[in-house]
């Protein structure tokens, strides 16, 4: 600042005026924030480059200039704040009828289809599990083949998988996921497979051709049936309330033997605090890992064994929040996804 023929208070002083002056006249707030930068800019500001020049002025009036110069700064400051709101008030002359209602904003939440999973998956990973992927086109052998489901059977016919031109198909099951993950790293494996999967199924109350899935895998030397109930008993009660009841039924499926399905029977507490005790309620299929899909996934079938599981979590949330179409997840129907996001 230029203090010839004025004293360093006279100037600030000067200062002030020109900087509340030009404060007033700022006519939005582009031009507000000029002034600021111009005056109170930390680098190049006219207040700023006084302060730090107080250094070059005689000791004994460095005290007074230094305090009119905070002075001013708050001056400054305070005009700077005041203009500011005085441009964000409404105006008297705006046409707009402000008084209005304003319309509700849309708040986001997770569909209950991905709560399920990611609530499965956090109890799972609970239990030392950890998470695999693979690919979503894949090839016969891994699909079929490797998961001891030779390609006569039915679910590789044509009305069922969902096959690709040029070869390959649309995964059908999250258990390719299994073999890759054996393939690639030895004993013990203990791994939860969440992904998408391919169905020619028709789109009704229980079915629809794409649908997320959740396999789990475990192998390990001396795993045992004990084992597989234990794991998925304790899954069931963290997932639906301690005193969840769990039962296996044996079943058939290619890559497992024995097979079970396993269903659960849950209590509900009613808002009046009473409880009731629901019918048995088929949640999974799973079993120990048949050892034809171990030695084809290059492991050891004398030496390991080990349990497999798959649910889908779409089923899961219709069992939990009591759906009784499963395509009510996926119409988008706000009036019924607005309940998830309380």
């Amino acid at each position: 600042m230029d203090m010839t023929g004025a004293t360093p208070l006279e100037a600030l002083k000067a200062l002030e005026r020109e900087a509340l002056g030009a404060i007033s006249a700022a006519s939005d707030p582009a031009a507000l924030e000029a002034v600021r930068v111009t005056y109170l800019g930390r680098k190049d500001g006219r207040i700023s480059l006084i302060l730090r020049g107080l250094g070059e002025l005689p000791p004994d009036e460095r005290p007074a200039v230094g305090q009119e110069a905070n002075r001013v700064k708050r001056a400054v400051q305070g005009a700077l704040e005041a203009r500011e709101a005085e441009m964000a008030a409404p105006s008297e002359a705006t046409s707009e009828d402000l008084t209005l209602p304003s319309r509700p904003a849309w708040k986001g939440a997770i569909h209950p289809v991905s709560r399920a999973m990611d609530e499965i998956w956090e109890i799972f990973r609970a239990l030392g599990f950890s998470r695999a992927r693979g690919p979503e086109a894949d090839t016969e052998w891994y699909n079929f083949e490797a998961l001891n489901t030779p390609l006569d059977h039915p679910a590789a016919d044509e009305q069922d998988t969902l096959y690709l031109e040029g070869g390959g198909l649309l995964r059908s099951h999250t258990s390719p996921v299994q073999i890759r993950t054996m393939e690639r790293y030895p004993p013990p494996v203990r791994i939860l497979a969440p992904g998408w999967v391919y169905r020619r199924d028709t789109y009704d109350a229980t079915h629809t051709p794409v649908f997320l899935q959740i396999e789990g895998l475990v192998v390990d030397e001396g795993v045992t049936f004990v084992d597989f109930k234990a794991t998925l008993t304790e899954f069931a009660r963290r997932y639906w309330g301690p005193g969840t009841r769990t039962r296996f039924r044996p079943s058939f499926f290619p890559f497992t033997e024995p097979s079970a399905e396993v269903d659960v029977k849950r209590v509900i507490t009613r808002p009046d605090g009473t409880t009731e005790e629901t019918d048995w309620l088929e949640i999974m299929g799973a079993g120990m890992v048949d050892p034809a899909v171990l030695r084809n996934a290059g492991y050891d079938a004398e030496r390991y064994t080990g349990f497999a599981f798959g649910m889908g979590p779409a089923r899961i949330a219709m069992l939990k929040y009591g759906v009784k179409d499963l395509r009510t997840f996926f119409e988008n129907d706000m009036r019924f996804l607005a309940q998830f996001s309380r």
